[in-house]
């Protein structure tokens, strides 16, 4: 998972999506990133948003992981930044699983499970208990990596599901 670029945290800035009519279910992703993370590399994906990831790219989802053997397990992590009185910080991050075969193009992913922890990172809660330790540990690296001091200001809870 090569690094072809730096990119940045806030990707859309002051805009909302609407789903539905008379603008119910608004959603506003304005301080929303995506992290994909395989194995013990992670970089920031913003296509993860729509599903339109190089990885996503070109592949047929099923709701059923098991018509998916042999494929790679990719995590996915919502990340939501957030300023206080310290300065920016990471202030909510969740993370779901994704299992892909690129040869065969089918892939499993739970679309609602998705779409709540999209919501929950929106909500600043952090759910990051699923994830294995390299994987756990890709992503620290790569939040400190992005910007040290948004990490220094983050709270508490998310250092604690990130151990060194």
């Amino acid at each position: 998972m090569g690094n072809k670029k730096d990119v940045q945290f806030n990707i859309l800035s002051n805009k909302s999506t609407t789903h539905g009519a008379y603008h119910t279910g608004t959603i506003s992703l304005s301080n929303l990133s995506s992290i994909l993370i395989e194995g013990d590399q992670a970089k920031i994906d913003l296509g993860l948003i729509h599903a339109k990831s190089a990885v996503e790219r070109g592949v047929k989802f099923t709701s059923n992981e098991d018509e998916v053997p042999g494929g790679t397990l990719y995590w996915v992590v919502w990340v939501a930044v957030d300023r206080d009185e310290n300065g920016p910080y990471y202030a909510g991050a969740a993370a779901c699983p994704m299992r892909i075969h690129r040869e065969k193009r089918i892939g499993w992913k739970n679309l609602a499970f998705h779409v709540n922890r999209m919501d929950d990172a929106l909500k600043r809660r952090v759910k990051l208990s699923e994830m294995g330790e390299t994987e756990k540990a890709a992503l620290k690296e790569l939040l400190i990596k992005h910007n040290e001091e948004m990490w220094n200001n983050s709270k508490a809870e998310l250092k604690a599901q990130l151990p060194s």
